[in-house]
């Protein structure tokens, strides 16, 4: 017999299908997607073939040349409008959410709000490209205009399957250009609704295009065609590099948010308690797959001891479950490959002589839980203090001041986030200029705002989304010169 939730769940996630020039379509090729809860089958994704590839890139062909030539006003309005729609379909959205990815319903709730929000400061940009006009001789008039790049090509992935496709969208909508969506195929129903709402809200036919299949099939046949004029990933530095050398080959722009490994510096004036609460519950958000999640804690030696109790107790105490549940503080791993590389990672830190406070292992034998885990007094020699878990593990260490901790906390790869918590004016001064990071937080760990511009330094990508900076990438910069006489 099926249960309330499973009924609920039945009953909210959507119809799985692509979308191209402006109808949706199904194909003989599917995948399954699966509730990481459950580990039951939600329905069946169509994979777009090459002539569905094809058809997408025509339709955005046709759609690039109506919405560039749209006003900025009518394209903003009907941005709002299509937000307006997900803000009312909040509930569904969220429930087709929680079923596909695990996240708790509440976390779900939040991330259609936030999605809505991209796009509704997107659209209050797309009002505000200005060009400018630089003083010349007389008789010249030298002007600087902004246009459209082109169709972009877009990849998100699967961790936020609303907010995530709607920074790409967001993006490019506002700025004048069409878009080939290529989302998660685990979790595809946040984009799906997306899309919907831009359906009812009238937009162009060929203006948004989304499509799920083979990753590589689909990025080797869009990415060096020559009308594709931008490529936008979020996702791992491995699959942002292999993306990039393909986009190098055909001299097409990319915009890449990358992986990160997020230090967090807690100095010895700090709030320990509050510092070390907020810590666990913002790791365990989302089960710890956030690109922004802090993972690696470095901690003064003189406070080490009571951050590290009072840390793991708050850790160990998330309630874990499924997401529909009441009071579940974080769900499952998205998918099963996640278990056994977070078990390896664990492995080898103890090999290495790291200390498990709490958690450590797989949760459960049904869905694709892992315990939330503290580490402690982790080496640098181990495995995860250079590789991302992407996953409900925090790395707790102590560090005799502020110059060690920077030192560490800039002895990876990634730049994408990173955290602080202090009250003192001198070691916020040292700590902004000396962190390489491209967000940077102090006594928060909230890494970005739909006006905040984000995106990483060194491996965790190029470019920004969000902010005034946000279209700069969907954005083309032409020099006007114009001479009232043949010079």
């Amino acid at each position: 017999m099926a249960t309330a939730s499973d009924e609920a769940e039945m009953s909210t996630y959507p119809d799985l299908k692509l979308f191209i020039g402006g109808k949706w379509r199904e194909t003989p090729d599917t995948l399954p997607v699966v509730n990481p809860a459950t580990e039951e089958e939600l329905g069946r994704l169509p994979c777009a073939r090459i002539s569905d590839l094809e058809e997408a890139l025509t339709a955005a062909q046709k759609g690039l040349e109506i919405w560039r030539r749209t006003s900025p006003r009518a394209r903003s309005e009907l941005i709002m409008h299509a937000a307006s729609i997900m803000r009312d379909r909040q509930e569904e959205i969220a429930q087709a959410i929680t079923a596909e990815h695990g996240k708790p319903l509440a976390q779900a709730r939040l991330e259609v709000i936030r999605g809505a929000e991209f796009f509704e400061w997107d659209a209050g940009e797309a009002m505000r490209v200005y060009g400018r006009v630089i003083p010349s001789a007389s008789g010249s008039k030298i002007s600087v205009h902004h246009h459209p790049i082109g169709i972009v090509a877009a990849f998100s992935p699967w961790n936020f399957p609303m907010s995530q496709p709607a920074r790409k969208i967001a993006g490019a909508l506002a700025s004048g250009c069409s878009i080939i969506l290529k989302a998660a195929e685990e979790t595809p129903a946040g984009a799906i609704h997306i899309v919907r709402a831009f359906e009812e809200a009238g937009l162009p036919d060929g203006v948004l295009n989304l499509v799920f299949g083979k990753p590589s099939e689909i990025s080797e046949f869009l990415i060096p065609q020559p009308a594709i004029r931008l490529v936008a990933l979020t996702g791992s530095t491995v699959v942002g590099r292999q993306l990039t050398g393909l986009a190098a080959q055909s001299d097409t722009r990319v915009l890449m948010e990358l992986g990160g490994h997020a230090p967090v510096i807690v100095c010895e004036d700090a709030d320990v308690q509050r510092a070390a609460i907020s810590g666990a519950i913002r790791k365990m958000r989302n089960a710890g797959q956030v690109c922004t999640s802090p993972t690696r804690f470095f901690v003064h030696e003189r406070v080490f001891d009571e951050f590290a109790h009072a840390f793991t107790a708050r850790a160990a105490a998330t309630v874990v479950g499924n997401g529909v549940d009441d009071g579940v503080e974080m769900g499952p791993t998205a998918n099963e490959r996640r278990i056994p590389v977070l078990t390896e990672l664990v492995k080898d830190a103890v090999s290495k002589g790291a200390e498990v406070r709490t958690g450590g292992a797989r949760l459960g034998g049904k869905g694709y839980f892992f315990q939330p885990t503290v580490l402690a007094n982790v080496p640098d020699t181990a495995r995860i203090m250079q590789e991302e878990p992407f996953g409900p593990i925090a790395i707790l260490n102590p560090v005799r001041d502020l110059d060690e901790a920077i030192t560490r906390a800039n002895s990876v790869d990634y730049g994408l986030a990173g955290y602080g918590f202090t009250n003192r004016a001198d070691y916020i001064d040292r700590m902004i200029d000396g962190v390489e990071v491209g967000n940077f937080s102090i006594n928060t760990l909230e890494a970005s705002l739909p006006e905040t511009p984000f995106g990483g330094v060194k491996a965790s990508g190029y470019g920004r989304e969000g902010g005034t900076e946000g279209l700069e990438s969907y954005l083309t910069t032409r020099n006007v010169w114009y001479s009232t006489e043949i010079v």
